[in-house]
């Protein structure tokens, strides 16, 4: 979890700050310092004519671009249009941007590879409908198709989830087009406003009554992670699960469900292994999801077992149409991204969704061990997370000093030092607050779970 967060945090901050160096470059100015980290130099590097000290730190936290500026230390009358503070406001501007757009390309980038090498996700089908819920008040079914929510059009499960949190958002009721087992289409208006701020914080479709369609899959091992309790415990590639603390279990998914809801609990499991019985006992080891303590033994499905056309399906496009959706990804999710902080600010979603180092490391674990492209996938959204967060309009961040330059613009002449002084300590004070509340959320996180 610790590699993965590390490696999380210098290509992100990396592809950030190489924004702000490799404009900065084009336009002139001189680069004093390129540095990815904090704290005690632990490697340091003197590059190129103009002898750009190239620094790594130890806290990997952040990093920095220091550029030639008279408003920091005196400068050579010979160097003084290289300063960064010398330059026209339109080469500033460029160069702040910089940051943020680097991050939106690497977005961009990842997401193309991922869709031309393809990937499966989830059908968008409906599984369970809660008896008397908003989902059946609606006349959704089991086995229901999602095709449109809204305007917009929905091709994976994925989207059910993000196109409806965006709808709660905005409207009382959205209306949704299905098509049921007979190929009958039909469209309802389903009814958002029961959903509570405090919901956002869980699976807020379980509010509406309804879930991901999963088949009902033979309990029978595929995977078995290596040091987790199911390996621990002597469990073995197809071993199938006949009953576990003696109640039957028909579907891998009861049995996944067994586990989650006995943390730290020693349970046990009778398999049917080279058709002989055998009596194993296992102990789920708990982890958070969610700020809830689950069980988990670290045992997957047999694949083979699972006829995956049934609720998978490949994404794979080509080039160009992998670069166009890439783009059109990135977007959404920025847009989105920037409305959840709205939405924050305006009270409508809780404050609990903002997460700091000890989540992000959790997740970039997570997605490493699944393999590249769910890791690839969460180094996008993180680095969009990143550009917007930083085009914020606040002082100390990049968008901060964009709003000093558009001031500039109007105005004629740039902000007075006073003014830019007071706008950083107010800066300092946003930012510590969210630093703050994004630490508490991670240690309520450590402590429920």
């Amino acid at each position: 979890m610790l590699a993965a967060f590390i490696v999380t945090i210098l290509i992100l901050v990396t592809v950030h700050e190489y924004g702000h160096y490799q404009v900065a470059r084009w336009c002139g100015v001189k680069i004093l310092k390129f540095s990815i980290g904090f704290g005690r130099t632990i490697y340091s590097k003197k590059i190129g004519q103009d002898q750009t000290e190239f620094v790594i730190g130890l806290l990997p936290l952040g990093g920095y671009v220091k550029m030639l500026d008279e408003r920091e230390a005196l400068v050579d009358l010979a160097e003084k249009s290289r300063a960064f503070n010398q330059q026209k406001v339109s080469k500033r501007i460029a160069i702040v941007m910089a940051g943020p757009m680097a991050n939106f390309i690497f977005a961009i980038i990842a997401y193309c590879f991922i869709l031309m090498g393809g990937s499966l996700v989830q059908k968008p089908i409906i599984g369970d409908v809660a008896p008397n819920s908003v989902a059946a008040q609606a006349s959704l079914k089991t086995g229901d198709v999602i095709q449109r929510i809204g305007n917009h059009s929905i091709s994976n499960w994925q989207e059910v989830s993000l196109v409806l949190l965006e709808a709660s958002l905005k409207s009382k009721n959205v209306e949704i087009e299905a098509r049921d087992g007979a190929k009958t289409t039909h469209v309802v208006n389903l009814d958002l406003s029961q959903i509570k701020k405090e919901d956002y914080d869980t699976d807020f479709l379980a509010k509406l009554g309804m879930s991901a369609y999963f088949p009902s899959i033979p309990a029978v091992f595929g995977e078995i992670l290596s040091n987790s309790p199911a390996q621990k415990a002597g469990l073995k590639t197809n071993d199938r699960v006949v009953a576990v603390n003696d109640k039957l279990i028909k579907s891998f998914e009861a049995f996944a469900n067994m586990m989650r809801d006995n943390p730290n609990k020693p349970l046990k499991i009778e398999l049917l292994r080279d058709n002989k019985n055998v009596t194993i006992t296992v102990t789920p080891e708990s982890i958070n999801e969610n700020g809830k303590s689950i069980g988990r033994i670290g045992a997957g499905v047999l694949q083979s077992s699972v006829n995956q056309a049934d609720w998978l399906t490949e994404i794979k496009y080509p080039l160009h149409i992998a670069l166009l959706k890439s783009v059109e990804k990135t977007w959404d999710t920025s847009i989105f991204s920037m409305k959840m902080m709205v939405a924050m600010v305006t009270g409508q979603v809780s404050w609990k969704g903002v997460s700091g180092p000890v989540t992000v490391a959790k997740y970039a674990g997570q997605s490493a061990h699944f393999g590249w492209k769910p890791f690839l996938t969460f180094l996008a959204f993180i680095s969009i997370s990143l550009a917007v967060l930083n085009l914020l309009p606040i002082p100390m961040l990049d968008g901060g000093h964009l709003l000093y330059y558009m001031v500039e613009i109007l105005k004629g002449s740039p902000v007075s030092d006073s003014v830019m002084e007071f706008g950083q300590r107010i800066g300092i004070g946003l930012i510590g607050i969210l630093m703050v509340i994004a630490f508490y959320n991670d240690l309520t996180r450590l402590i429920t779970g």
